[in-house]
């Protein structure tokens, strides 16, 4: 018994007989069992998108934890002077990170500077770009460093918002009191 089998514009053939390999195009493993009632065709792994391999790549070459992604953040921070950093842990309570940092910036000119240094300091680190809002107007600039989001307030705006108070609810509610 014999067949072909057309597979991206080549073609297989398959027979039946003792097990053995026959020819195989490139990215195709092509095996005959020996009962000849079943024949199968595979695709080989080693043909993954260009996406999985990069993020493999780029998985392997910068293999940092968020813990070291957020130390880096808040020595930046330091170095930069930044004024009462608040770490708040929301992993469980938000997937838009592990992480939150809320700083102080002494004026418009410094929330700017902070985040610049923050800025350079995850690209030098090899964290990549982060994504970056409010930086010309550097009221409030908000830097999404993937599991770490940053915010960096003038103390005014920071005040206003109150962001931390929103962010560090307690992790389980108090027992009712006893009202009888």
């Amino acid at each position: 018994m014999r067949g072909t089998v057309a597979v991206a514009d080549s073609a297989v053939e398959l027979q039946t007989g003792a097990s053995k390999r026959l020819h195989e195009p490139a990215g195709l493993s092509c095996v005959s069992n020996d009962h000849g009632t079943r024949k199968t065709l595979t695709t080989v792994t080693q043909a993954r998108s260009a996406a999985q391999a990069a993020a493999d790549q780029a998985t392997s070459t910068v293999a940092h934890s968020v813990d070291g992604l957020l130390e880096t953040i808040v020595a930046s921070l330091d170095d930069s002077k930044a004024e009462q950093p608040v770490t708040i842990d929301i992993k469980g309570k938000s997937p838009i990170a592990d992480y939150m940092v809320v700083v102080s910036g002494r004026s418009h000119r410094h929330v700017g500077a902070i985040a610049d240094h923050l800025l350079r300091e995850l690209k030098d680190k090899g964290y990549g770009t982060a994504r970056v809002d409010g930086l010309p107007a550097c009221d409030w600039v908000l830097i999404d460093a993937s599991d770490v989001i940053v915010h960096i307030f003038r103390p005014e705006v920071r005040d206003f918002y109150n962001i931390e108070k929103m962010w560090q609810v307690p992790e389980t509610a108090p027992a009712p009191a006893d009202l009888n």
